[in-house]
């Protein structure tokens, strides 16, 4: 279960003018801007559910899940992910949770995929025979046979994001966290993407909280819709009424138009 109550986070930004003038009075003197990404931001999620959380660039998505995944500490506000406080608890949070940012990477750059396997697989301390299940599931599963010997950098995007679907899930978490794990993918490695993420959540009962600004990824993966805009939530609800009201693109288009994000 994951309860998120009235959690509130803020940035404090440089801002300056351009030319050198500018630049040396902010090194005398810097101004800052107070940026509010959440605003008392609360929902709850139940074990297996599946959930898209959506909004406009700049809304608070990715704060959120930095902030679930205990990478952020939030300003105010309760936050307990399986009875734990994300930040306070670290490691025994991790070790239940697994995340891919579609910008970012778990895996090391230079060495092949099962070297950076082998390295999470000391990470979280996974035992041999559990490793060696999951990796051999999870190599068929998305189809890594001819990519574990290769090293990151070599792979194309689509490869890459499979591998790093396949590196959060070697510890068999009960959550996964999926922050735009589909950005510049092909048809095909997304089709590939969104069949092994149901998959999972059919099968293993896997917790999903998915962020992205592809609806077929939302449809595809998807049985709820939480709409955050300007560090607020302006919806939630279910994924049938509101795809219902016609083409979920135009859809979501109207509910932005309509809240004014």
């Amino acid at each position: 279960m994951i309860v998120m109550k009235n959690i509130c986070k803020t940035y404090r930004v440089a801002r300056r003018n351009a030319g050198f003038r500018e630049a040396v009075k902010s090194f005398l003197h810097r101004e800052y801007d107070t940026v509010t990404a959440l605003d008392n931001v609360s929902f709850s999620i139940a074990d297996g559910e599946t959930v898209g959380y959506i909004g406009p660039n700049g809304a608070g998505k990715s704060t959120t899940i930095k902030i679930l995944s205990g990478i952020l500490t939030p300003d105010s506000g309760e936050c307990l992910v399986d009875g734990r406080i994300p930040w306070k608890d670290r490691i025994g949070h991790v070790a239940r949770i697994g995340v891919v940012f579609g910008q970012r990477s778990q895996l090391w750059w230079d060495v092949p995929v099962d070297d950076s396997f082998e390295l999470l697989r000391d990470i979280y301390s996974i035992p041999s025979d559990v490793y060696r299940r999951n990796r051999d599931e999870l190599t068929e599963l998305l189809d890594l046979g001819k990519l574990l010997k290769t090293p990151v950098r070599q792979l194309s995007l689509g490869q890459r994001m499979r591998c790093e679907l396949a590196a959060s899930l070697l510890h068999s978490p009960d959550i996964l966290f999926l922050d735009e794990p589909t950005i510049g993918l092909d048809a095909v490695s997304k089709i590939a993407v969104r069949e092994f993420i149901v998959r999972l959540n059919r099968e293993r009962k896997t917790t999903v909280i998915l962020t992205t600004h592809d609806m077929q990824d939302i449809e595809a993966i998807t049985r709820r819709i939480i709409l955050i805009g300007r560090g607020s939530i302006l919806l939630d609800g279910d994924l049938s009424d509101i795809a219902g009201r016609g083409d979920l693109d135009h859809t979501v288009a109207e509910l932005y138009r309509s809240y004014d994000i």
